[in-house]
């Protein structure tokens, strides 16, 4: 007997303003930190994928059994696009984005979250709860 998987999934996307140039030319920091931010979401890692540019900028994305986390950065504009999509109800998305605004410190920030799977595409604007970090 086939398992019917529901097709309900969030999708959280932010561009982050205002960051720091050494955090967002750091591609080994930056897969630390997305790793976390997918355990901390509860998300299961499959691989990740990490490139470090030349002159500056970084790409790392993390492979989940419940979709994607991915981070692109333009460290000489300050600036990271992030998103994260996760399938089903169980993992949160917008954890893993909370998380990894807590460690870039922007100065600025714009969300967007969209409900998939479920016809429709639904856009809603997520509130990001800066979590305070006890390292």
């Amino acid at each position: 007997m086939e398992t019917e998987y529901s097709t309900f999934g969030r999708h959280v996307a932010v561009d982050t303003w205002g960051v720091d140039f050494e955090l967002l030319n750091n591609a080994d920091w930056l897969q630390a930190q997305m790793v976390e931010a997918a355990e901390v979401c509860g998300a299961t890692v499959l691989s990740v994928q990490s490139k470090q540019f030349e002159p500056q900028g970084a790409t790392v994305l993390v492979m989940l059994s419940e979709s994607h986390l991915s981070i692109h950065t333009y460290p000489e504009r300050g600036f990271a696009a992030l998103d994260c999509y996760t399938c089903g109800d169980t993992v949160d998305p917008q954890l893993a984005i909370d998380f990894m605004v807590s460690v870039l410190k922007p100065e600025t920030f714009y969300a967007k979250k969209l409900v998939r799977g479920m016809g429709e595409l639904q856009v809603e604007t997520p509130e990001i709860k800066q979590a305070e970090l006890v390292k």
